[in-house]
């Protein structure tokens, strides 16, 4: 079964936006794993408009699923992971004034980054993956990164989904097959939700994880958070 990690920068979000700590977080961390959920996801930004650095350290202790952090390997982000040591890092190429995750990286131009970056963060026995765009060569030039896994970024597949499109799926499904054939991890994530994970993980040979933030966290407005990671679940199955 696929592993379902959420997201929880949106609670972080809620909570800044009117100061205190209402939202906790590490409460809702603690609170969506009882409910049960594979991992915690986190996405500190340089602004820490919504996730902050000392979340990440607060929330060490509360997580004993899994506990991934992801973000642009700038400096004060890799001590961070380096000294926290989560069970995964997946490296995202944000600028410092993205909104949120657009693009994956080019692991071909950045290959030799990637390979120092990664090496450095396998040697603290941290599992590593790379946010990637649904594309082959993208595919063959993360394998030889070192990276353990590959994200495939999934707004567009969502975007045409929701459209009516099913046919957006193919390129993901032929770049999970390329990455198994190639020994690499694969997970997901971005713009996924309760319409449309059930059929992207149907044509998914491999899924290992997702990882979804944002509609889950507002579908859960609507029906209830330990509701809404259960519908999750079932549909991962």
């Amino acid at each position: 079964m696929t592993k379902l990690s959420v997201n929880i920068n949106k609670i972080a979000t809620l909570r800044n936006s009117r100061g205190g700590n209402t939202p906790n977080v590490v409460q809702f961390a603690k609170d969506v794993q009882r409910f049960g959920a594979e991992g915690v996801t986190i996405h500190p930004r340089p602004d820490e408009r919504h996730i902050r650095y000392q979340d990440a350290y607060d929330l060490k202790p509360v997580v004993y699923t899994e506990y991934n952090i992801e973000g642009n390997p700038i400096p004060k982000f890799m001590d961070m992971v380096l000294e926290l040591q989560p069970t995964q890092v997946t490296l995202v190429p944000d600028s410092i004034d993205t909104l949120t995750s657009n693009a994956g990286w080019d692991t071909i131009k950045n290959k030799a980054f990637l390979i120092e970056v990664i090496t450095e963060f396998k040697k603290k026995g941290i599992r590593t993956s790379i946010f990637v765009d649904p594309d082959l060569a993208q595919i063959e030039g993360a394998k030889a990164t070192g990276t353990d896994r590959i994200e495939l970024y999934t707004e567009a597949f969502a975007h045409q989904y929701s459209l009516g499109n099913k046919q957006a799926i193919l390129p993901y499904t032929k770049c999970a097959e390329l990455a198994n054939n190639l020994g690499l991890g694969v997970n997901a994530g971005h713009d996924l939700s309760l319409d449309n994970i059930q059929y992207f993980k149907q044509n998914m040979p491999g899924l290992l994880e997702v990882s979804i933030g944002h509609a889950l966290v507002s579908e859960s407005l609507y029906l209830g958070i330990e509701n809404v990671v259960n519908m999750y679940k079932n549909k991962l199955k």
